[in-house]
């Protein structure tokens, strides 16, 4: 199976499995930065791992939104591109792909980095960590990527390496339905691609706006999930980037990409 079809797979087949991991992994007590931190630039990779991740995939900053970053992809040189995902060992590689949502996200911190600079910043759903990175880049005085995937999480210590940045604290767990973090900005793309997912990450965004007014900024291609979800009605347009020809086709032909600021209104608030 090529690896543009194991790409459509991992979105639409697969998602529920990743979904109800997210829904699952509660958060603990607290998200203050030490505790919840189970990534540092001490933390030594796994030898084994490393090997297998550099060595099946590519190191490239082309064909994206951002190529400022460079970043450990799975591209067409790639073994797996069009190996049966099968014999992938551990578990589908959701970091391995830039979609298109993290994109967006990453270029308009990049054009503007006045939205991080000195704040601390959340990166939710981080996957290949492009857009904490492009946080660090942009001066933010803080920075916790967070994802499920502890490969995701080596991933990301790897591309820190890439960009000759130390890599930043990471958490793999889901920390949704936790307690409020005091972040000045949560930043996540992307992660509207099921309904009860989308409707966790709705109601804790919506506290976290609400007990430590944080900002939060969504990114997202227009995908039926997040058009349609009843978060839409509460988003405003940031911009809207027109993708490369390489993620038109690698997305099944979606265009472009938009940056959202999510600003739920006091009567949703209140609920």
């Amino acid at each position: 199976m090529a690896f543009c079809g194991w790409k459509w797979l991992l979105l639409l087949s697969r998602q529920n499995t990743l979904a109800k991991a997210w829904r699952s992994r509660k958060g603990g007590p607290s998200l203050r930065w030490k505790r919840c931190c189970h990534w540092s630039a001490s933390k030594s990779l796994n030898p084994e791992v490393r090997a297998f991740l550099e060595e099946n995939t590519e190191v490239t900053s082309s064909g994206h939104l951002t190529p400022e970053i460079r970043l450990r992809l799975l591209t067409p040189r790639c073994r797996f591109w069009r190996e049966k995902p099968d014999l992938w060992p551990y578990g589908d590689p959701f970091w391995a792909i830039y979609w298109p949502g993290g994109q967006a996200l990453s270029r308009y911190i990049l054009d503007n980095p006045c939205v991080v600079k000195g704040r601390s910043v959340l990166d939710l759903g981080s996957g290949c960590g492009a857009t904490a990175i492009a946080a660090v880049m942009s001066g933010a005085s803080q920075v916790l990527a967070n994802d499920i995937d502890p490969i995701a999480g080596m991933a990301m210590i790897l591309n820190c390496k890439l960009n000759h940045l130390n890599p930043f604290p990471i958490t793999i767990k889901s920390i949704i339905n936790s307690e409020a973090g005091n972040w000045d900005l949560i930043v996540l793309g992307d992660m509207f691609y099921d309904e009860q997912l989308a409707d966790g990450l709705h109601h804790w965004l919506r506290k976290c706006i609400r007990m430590q007014q944080t900002e939060v900024l969504i990114g997202d291609p227009g995908r039926h999930q997040f058009l349609s979800h009843s978060i839409h009605s509460q988003l405003h347009k940031v911009i809207e980037y027109s993708l490369p020809e390489n993620t038109r086709q690698e997305n099944n032909g979606l265009t472009s990409s938009i940056v959202w600021s999510y600003q739920p209104s006091n009567s949703l608030e209140n609920h």
